[in-house]
This record gives C-alpha cells, sequence and structure tokens, in this order.
C-alpha cells in the first residue's frame, strides 16, 4: 500500500504541489485541505455497491467540497468475476464527478486489463517496484509495461516513495509525471524542491503536440457564489496554486481568479474590508476554456489572444462543458519548445 496519507502530489516538470492527502475519520468528517485532495479507497469499497460509499459522499457534501475536487486511488486486486461490478461502480463515480486511479499497478494491484477497461485519470506504479528502479532491470521492464499503459489509457502515470534522483531520472524518461515520496517531501520553507531535468533531445512526436487533456492538472474550484475571502484561504493554502476556478452546480465554469490580480485586490489596506464578505465572482474574469482534445499548439494560440491574460491559465472541459482541470501555460511553452527545438 503507498503512502499517500503522509505526503502529497508532486508535479515533477515544475515542483507544484498538485494535491495533498485527505482521509474520511471515524466520525464521518472529511480532514482535507483547500487543494485538490487524494483519498485511498479499498477497491472493495467500490465492488461492495454504491451504498458502501455513501459516508464518502456525505462527508464530501458536509466540508462543501465537490467529487470534482477528489482523486480516488483505488487500492487492492479485482477477481475475474468481479470485473463487471468493479466497471458499474466506476462508471457511476465518474458520472458523479469523480477521478479516480488505480495504485499498486506492475505489483499487488488490479491487473494491466483491469486499469486497461476501465480508464482511469491516474495509474500508480506499485511502490516496491519504484524502489528497486534504476539497479533491478527486472522493475523497470515492470514500469515500461504500467507507462505504455498509461499512454496508451491516456491516463497519468504516477511513483510513489520517491527517494532518491536516480529514481527521478528514470521515472521522467518513463514519462512519469506526478510523484510522491521522501525525496519530495516540503523543506521547512514549505517548499517542494525537484531535481531539474536533464534536457530531452528526441525528436517532436507530432506538428501540433499532444492534446490538452495529457497536460491536464487538478483545478481548485469554488461555488460561483464563494466569498472573496474563501478565495484568499485557498491561494494561501499553498504557494504554487495559480487560480482559482468558480463553477456552478454542474461543475461548468463561471469564472476564474488569476492569483497575482486577485491577491493584488486584497494587497492595499482596506482590501479584505472592500471584498473580504463579498461574492469572488465580482473579482472574477471570464474563464478561458479549451475542450480537452484540443492539440498544444491551438491551445496556445487561444492563449495568446488576449495579450493583458495571455499567462492565465486555460480551464479544460469536457464534452458537456464541465471543468476537468486547468492546464498551464508554461506547460504549453515547454510542449511548443520541444516541437519546434
Amino acid at each position: 500500500m503507498s503512502s499517500l496519507l503522509t505526503s502529497p502530489l508532486v508535479d515533477l516538470d515544475t515542483g507544484a504541489v498538485l494535491a495533498h492527502p485527505a482521509f474520511v475519520d471515524p466520525g464521518g468528517a472529511l480532514r482535507a485541505a483547500p487543494l485538490p485532495m487524494i483519498l485511498e479507497l479499498p477497491t472493495r469499497a467500490v465492488l461492495a455497491g454504491a451504498a458502501a460509499l455513501t459516508p464518502l459522499h456525505e462527508a464530501l457534501r458536509r466540508a462543501g467540497r465537490h467529487p470534482r475536487e477528489a482523486i480516488l486511488l483505488l487500492a487492492g486486486p479485482c477477481q475475474e468475476h468481479e470485473r463487471p461490478l468493479l466497471k458499474v461502480g466506476l462508471d457511476g463515480l465518474r458520472a458523479i464527478g469523480y477521478l479516480y486511479g488505480f495504485t499498486d499497478v506492475g505489483g499487488t494491484g488490479p491487473t494491466l486489463d483491469v486499469v486497461a477497461e476501465n480508464a482511469p485519470y491516474l495509474i500508480a506504479l506499485d511502490p516496491d517496484v519504484v524502489a528497486r528502479i534504476p539497479g533491478d532491470h527486472r522493475a523497470a521492464a515492470v514500469a515500461r509495461s504500467v507507462a505504455t499503459l498509461a499512454r496508451g489509457a491516456g491516463a497519468h502515470l504516477m511513483a510513489p516513495g520517491v527517494e532518491d534522483e536516480a529514481q527521478v531520472a528514470v521515472l521522467r524518461g518513463l514519462g512519469a509525471r506526478l510523484a510522491h515520496g521522501p525525496l519530495l517531501a516540503p523543506g521547512p520553507d514549505g517548499r517542494v524542491r525537484v531535481p531539474l531535468p536533464v534536457a530531452d533531445d528526441s525528436a517532436a512526436s507530432a506538428v501540433l503536440g499532444p492534446r490538452v487533456q495529457e497536460l491536464l492538472l487538478p483545478a481548485v474550484t469554488l461555488p460561483e457564489d464563494a466569498r472573496a475571502e474563501d478565495a484568499v484561504a485557498a491561494f494561501g493554502e499553498e504557494p504554487t496554486i495559480t487560480s482559482v476556478i468558480l463553477v456552478d452546480e454542474y461543475q461548468r465554469p463561471t469564472g476564474s481568479l488569476d492569483r497575482s490580480r486577485f491577491l493584488l485586490s486584497f494587497a492595499n489596506r482596506y482590501g479584505h474590508a472592500l471584498h473580504g464578505s463579498k461574492p469572488a465572482r465580482r473579482l472574477a474574469d471570464p474563464p478561458r476554456t479549451v475542450p480537452r482534445t484540443t492539440p498544444t499548439v491551438a491551445a496556445m494560440q487561444a492563449a495568446g489572444r488576449d495579450a493583458a491574460r495571455v499567462y492565465d491559465d486555460l480551464v479544460v472541459t469536457d464534452e458537456l462543458n464541465r471543468c476537468l482541470g486547468i492546464v498551464r501555460v508554461s506547460d504549453l511553452i515547454r510542449q511548443v519548445t520541444a516541437l519546434r527545438a
């Protein structure tokens, strides 16, 4: 079992903390930071049917959180005869708005075909496989197989329990962007320091680059009627948050709060008195949305249409215009630069 309950999920490209561990305590209360959260969930809970997940849904509701803010990481195997039940359960979670993934893949977790048929958002390697990289060629072969599956399924590959820079180098080569572990733990100043990647000299894979869904990061969302002080609290929780997205009851984006511009409104002596108890949407810009299938180059063009907001995060939406997450313009720039190198 991975140790997500004690460490944040980190972007290996930027060092940003993307999600914090969360859990539902014995009293049914959700213990989570305002950031997107990641919760470990036994696979057997999904197999037990919708009623078994009611405490999770209720805990989120009472905490004022939406399923779209949570990544459920399923732990434990699934037997052959249980596969139909698992698919029905995960389809239901997806319809509600949860993102989900599988942990311990390539080890004690589900088989690769079970993972593939359920289209996860995230696939986490078995921690034992990560621990044996790079010295064990057999572990590296398993990791490559899981990485190939992740690319084919359109899922993020995650590496748990990262302890040294040699592991990071191998994992980056496999395409793992998300990780956690002792090496990536926040320092005394609260910041995460990620080893710099070695320059990649490989040829560009496509003229227009990957689709934005491959660069998707969890969004920090608030209800569209949230107060400005709620957004201040969200930005204050983690310095790497670049935006807060306001969403309606169907998770459709209705406003975008850019960190710099929003916090500047509170910088003067009377900022909090003027704005704190008022709706955050008064200070929001219209969200800049792109469909999840938009190529990187096209997304860059969309980002550049408004010179005043050229570095604002783009909001990635699904076919129903629901917020799936964000793409940072810095990530788009890196992709386009690699294409033209």
